[in-house]
């Protein structure tokens, strides 16, 4: 029986408990894997449950001509800084979370208590310095910076990829925490399931007569925050910059007029088009803040299907999926995976929630 249909229990769903389950630490995938599309695919038929096993690059499969694929084409920036603090020489770092205007960043820094308005950080032998201007109310830091030269080239020397913090190894190539798509500099996180996409794939889906629109959603680490309160209502939803361009909004309405499917790719993909569409389910040209925070009950405006990774227990992205499949449909699935061995979180394997489970053997 799915979450909607269960009334039994008015607050069922809605509580932040109803998201937990127990993953074996030894399951966190912690290194990317060399070819992208060879990793494990779960599929599910979001309307019954039904689950199939698959590589990734099987999706093709379960994709028809007419649909449009919608990706995040969002790149992430080498936002983690490691330096000293000027004076005593202590160890900072530094996480860039938004760019507020020209060289003004919200920013995370650690350890936070030590880095007050007036404090000042030194980066790679002065080539980089920063001076922490306010502290905000959540308690992340505005930080001025000053160097020579072209930002983007400084910041490209210095900086590190920004990891999810479950993930403890050194990243070796950090392209692979780029999607083979990734365009527009801005996420402080990577939009993971697209993380699993070749060039090669991509050409055959497009082959295929399968539109790929490509929207834009800046990722925040406010993705990776954990919902502190018990009534998922009363949580607070992080803002991030997106933006969708007239090609983009052409081709998804195109695929929504003819009766085909809209399928994210990504619950940023998702954040994006459900923030950007009116009420009748139309999507125009736009770029905006959003806050939107999706969970059962939602009713999707222009979403028909998700390509999304496994996420982490009693997190807004497994409430997102609940609401699209159904929160007893997710977490069996989640525990079938577990059982499975599929790798979750970040360079984990895939799932893809669809309306229909056509009959493919493999």
């Amino acid at each position: 029986m799915s979450l909607e249909n269960n009334n039994n229990d008015p607050m069922l769903g809605l509580r932040t408990s109803d998201y937990k389950f127990d993953l074996p630490q030894e399951l966190i995938a912690q290194d990317p894997l060399e070819d992208r599309a060879s990793s494990r695919l779960l599929v599910m038929d979001k309307n019954t449950g039904e689950l199939q096993h698959h590589v990734f690059r099987d999706i093709i499969d379960y994709l028809d001509p007419g649909d449009c694929l919608v990706l995040n084409n969002t790149k992430v920036i080498p936002a983690r800084l490691l330096g000293t603090k000027e004076g005593t020489g202590a160890a900072v770092e530094i996480l860039l979370l938004k760019r507020v205007k020209a060289d003004l960043w919200e920013t995370l820094v650690k350890p936070g208590k030590k880095l007050r308005p007036g404090a000042r950080v030194t980066f790679g032998d002065g080539r980089l310095k920063a001076e922490i201007v306010e502290v905000l109310d959540d308690g992340n830091r505005l930080v001025k910076f000053e160097y020579e030269g072209i930002w983007e080239e400084v910041l490209d020397s210095l900086g590190e990829m920004p990891l999810p913090p479950y993930i403890t190894h050194k990243l070796q190539d950090r392209n692979m925490y780029q999607t083979v798509y990734a365009k527009f500099d801005g996420s402080a996180a990577a939009p993971t399931a697209g993380l699993h996409f070749t060039q090669e794939l991509l050409d055959r889906i497009e082959e295929k007569g399968i539109d790929l629109a490509y929207v834009t959603l800046h990722v925040g680490l406010g993705t990776f925050r954990p919902v502190k309160v018990d009534n998922v209502k009363e949580h607070h939803m992080h803002t991030e910059w997106y933006q969708v361009t007239q090609e983009a909004a052409d081709k998804i309405n195109k695929a929504k007029q003819s009766g085909h499917r809209v399928i994210c790719v990504g619950t940023t993909s998702c954040r994006t088009i459900e923030s950007a569409a009116d009420e009748d389910g139309r999507i125009m040209a736009s770029s905006d803040n959003t806050s939107i925070f999706i969970y059962p009950g939602y009713k999707f405006k222009l979403m028909d299907c998700l390509i999304t990774n496994f996420h982490l227990p009693e997190s807004t992205l497994v409430m997102l999926v609940s609401a699209l499949a159904g929160r007893e449909h997710v977490l069996n699935a989640y525990n079938v995976a577990i059982s499975e061995g599929y790798r979750f979180f970040s360079f984990g394997d895939a799932c893809f929630f669809t309306d229909k489970m056509p009959c493919i053997d493999k």
